[in-house]
């Protein structure tokens, strides 16, 4: 029984339900998070220096002028009143002086929650950018996802069909790419929303993949902030009438192509990422696909994921998963690798976007698209 009828008490609303151990546990490491945060801003040879205590102090003082100067003012004023001359405090100042200190607390509160708002339609529109369902191919399972770090994410994936090209015996392309571009949040979420409105432009035409990537690189080049701002991307082309796999791994993760035998490849011809020479050449791989065949692709968030003790999840692991996944279906694989790496990272903070993509051939026949 609540405080106000019935539902959850204040206690369980307060905490979400966790317990006092897992709440201590979130306060630690949302701390250190805070605080590495703010000393990498800080990260000067003398800052390095000082001893731990001197660091707080120098983080708060920073903290102290990002304020806006009517409330550096108010703080100040604030801070005299309930810490000023004991002997000559008076029970009414510090109770003025308190109510500063939550006025100053509410005032950016509002602003994070302004800010928390557009971020989160940020996000909704984000999430229109990617496919919610695979494209209906017969013959293939595919699954994807993308998990964010922060509100908005770097990673882009997607996967559509692409029409027959002129003169070409073939029939449809699937196009399916994972990329990642450099940096988290709302920069890096701007950059990919230009990424996936220049892929779908682009890919509009009938040019072959190796002409795609080059003008992606181009206009990655021309908005990247001198290469600052680079795109690292697995895009491939699976003519569904054939099952070729043409690819261009462009500075990304090497994917795994777990044959039907047990077999490992790792796909990676290509060239370096996207946005850091416009005048880049890129190679690309060809591969043929048979029924059984399992293809992983994902980004950096996935395997650098970090346990308590800094210790990374790393390919080897991953790899070791999609061995022992055999048999399951594409959204069951993806499943099973998210709740492996969760497992080891447990309550650490995330600091990377993590993106996956998983792609199955269930049957030999030539596929065709469905509706």
């Amino acid at each position: 029984m609540g405080w106000f009828g019935k539902g959850p008490s204040l206690w369980q609303r307060m905490t979400d339900g966790l317990a006092l151990g897992e709440l201590w546990s979130r306060f630690r490491s949302e701390t250190r998070a805070s605080y590495s945060l703010y000393a990498k801003r800080m990260d000067s040879e003398s800052f390095r220096r000082l001893p731990g205590w001197r660091k707080v102090g120098r983080i708060a003082i920073a903290l102290f002028w990002q304020l806006s100067a009517p409330r550096r003012i108010a703080l100040l004023v604030a801070l005299l009143v309930v810490f000023g001359d004991a002997q000559r405090r008076e029970e009414g100042q510090i109770v003025i002086g308190s109510l500063l200190l939550l006025l100053l607390l509410g005032l950016e509160l509002a602003d994070r929650l302004t800010m928390k708002r557009d971020l989160e339609i940020a996000r909704e529109i984000q999430g229109w950018l990617v496919p919610k369902t695979p494209p209906r191919v017969q013959g293939l399972d595919m699954a994807f996802i993308t998990r964010p770090a922060n509100t908005v994410s770097g990673d882009y994936y997607d996967a559509f069909l692409r029409p027959a090209r002129r003169g070409s015996s073939t029939g449809q392309h699937l196009l399916v790419v994972v990329a990642d571009v450099a940096g988290k949040s709302v920069p890096a979420a701007l950059l990919m929303a230009t990424f996936q409105a220049s892929l779908h432009s682009l890919a509009a035409d009938d040019r072959p993949l190796p002409e795609l990537i080059v003008r992606l690189n181009r206009y990655a080049s021309a908005h990247s902030f001198g290469g600052l701002r680079f795109t690292t991307a697995f895009m491939a082309e699976l003519e569904l009438d054939t099952r070729t796999l043409t690819y261009v791994n462009a500075g990304h993760n090497a994917p795994f192509l777990m044959r039907t035998g047990g077999d490992i490849e790792r796909l990676v011809t290509g060239g370096v990422p996207l946005g850091i020479d416009p005048v880049a050449l890129y190679e690309s791989g060809k591969v043929s696909l048979h029924a059984g065949d399992r293809l992983v692709v994902f980004s950096d968030g996935v395997v650098e994921s970090q346990n308590r003790r800094e210790e990374e999840y790393g390919e080897e692991r991953l790899l070791g998963l999609v061995r022992a996944t055999a048999g399951l279906s594409a959204q069951g694989e993806l499943n099973r690798i998210l709740e492996s790496v969760d497992e080891f990272v447990g309550n650490a903070p995330r600091y990377d976007d993590t993106t996956l993509l998983v792609l199955h051939l269930v049957e030999t026949r030539p596929a065709r698209a469905g509706a």
